[in-house]
């Protein structure tokens, strides 16, 4: 397994993954060795490849030193250098470095440039899908002392996520619920009632599916624990799995064993739900009702 993202500050933006990516393409079809690129910038030949895996921020005069090297035209040149630039950009998420984990802020930056997102929730309603009130109940189980102000911050973050689902270019969303995320009790009857109608909402929208996985299924491929699964439009970036390690640490994986060994477990678990419970719409709305006594 290897760990596809850096995690800490450092964890870089999709674009800048994307663009460490071509000039790797770009030295390499050019038959320029990584300690031939590194004289040309005076540097050792392990700053060029931090560059290249995006582990480093892309310095500009590197950058345009680079592409002279690789022979890029003037305008391929520009338009890289632009890229380049708004690459080095904090993302909106910056305003909440404070509510956000390092090991989840490579997760936010994937989220938001994903084409297509797979998610396997067990324990809670995934946080796409949220209402302010369960967001605010599941964030305060999990920090029982922090102040008011600062849960909230964290609440406004989650919130924030969901404008995805409402962009122009929003993801294609396939999430994979377990029955005991939608009956465990949250916030009390009147949030979960309130959640279960939200979602009810949400399944509307076309490019938002959602199976439900019955208790009856029993032991499946997935039983270890939350997975997100990223599609990119970028052709340069393969797709990468998410996965938790505990409460305070995640991996990202991005080889290809890993991450098809996971697609195939999501695909089995979502064809089991489709099979064991083919109507969640109905589902929900009986659940809805319950949660109203």
């Amino acid at each position: 397994m290897s760990e596809a993202l850096p995690s800490g500050q450092s964890a870089p933006t999709v674009l800048r993954i994307v663009l460490g990516k071509r000039l790797k393409e770009l030295r390499e079809s050019r038959g320029i060795s990584l300690e031939e690129a590194a004289k040309a910038l005076s540097v050792s030949h392990l700053t060029i490849r931090r560059i290249e895996n995006a582990q480093v921020s892309l310095k500009i005069p590197y950058v345009r030193e680079l592409l002279r090297l690789y022979a890029v035209s003037d305008e391929e040149a520009r338009d890289f250098t632009d890229m380049a630039e708004r690459a080095n950009e904090p993302g909106w998420w910056h305003n909440y470095k404070t509510a956000l984990p390092d090991w989840f802020r490579a997760y936010v930056s994937l989220e938001t440039a994903a084409q297509v997102i797979r998610v396997y929730e067990p324990h809670y309603m995934t946080g796409l899908l949220q209402t302010r009130d369960y967001a605010r109940a599941v964030i305060r189980a999990g920090f029982p002392y922090e102040p008011d102000d600062a849960l909230e911050h964290r609440v406004d973050l989650r919130l924030r996520r969901q404008a995805l689902l409402q962009s122009s270019e929003a993801p294609s969303l396939w999430v994979v619920l377990e029955e005991a995320a939608l009956r465990r009790l949250v916030g009390g009857p009147a949030v979960m009632r309130a959640q279960i109608e939200h979602l009810l909402e949400a399944v509307k929208d076309p490019r938002i599916t959602l199976r439900i996985l019955p208790l009856a299924a029993g032991a499946h491929s997935a039983t270890s624990g939350h997975m997100t699964y990223f599609r990119f439009r970028e052709r340069e970036l393969q797709d990468i799995v998410y996965t938790e390690v505990g409460l305070t640490s995640a991996v990202y994986l991005d080889q290809r064993p890993d991450v098809v060994a996971h697609l195939e477990a999501y695909t089995r678990i979502s064809r089991l739900a489709s099979e064991l419970l083919p109507d969640p719409r109905t589902y929900l709305d009986q659940l809805r009702k319950e949660f109203s006594r």
